[in-house]
């Protein structure tokens, strides 16, 4: 990555293979070498599944994201876009 600001590549990687957008991985893998990989594990985690959440709630939060094209999604797509972000 030329230029790149990932200061784990490894674990950047490894996150990239599990599925994880470039942004997330590149925020986890950041956070993972400033505070420490325990730190970070222990911050997440915290927040119910999307699966359990509204069409309008899910909408919301895409708002929220600054995200686009999720008006005429179901609410399946709409979870999905949201966890890959």
């Amino acid at each position: 990555m030329p230029n790149s600001s990932i200061k784990n590549e490894k674990m950047y990687e490894d996150l990239r293979e599990e599925g994880n957008s470039k942004e997330k991985a590149a925020r986890i893998s950041n956070a993972a070498a400033a505070r420490g990989k325990s730190a970070v594990g222990r911050k997440g985690g915290k927040s119910g599944s999307y699966d359990d959440w509204t069409v309008p709630e899910l909408k919301k939060r895409a708002k929220e994201l600054g995200m686009s094209g999720y008006s005429d999604l179901t609410k399946n797509k709409l979870v999905a876009k949201l966890r890959n972000h």
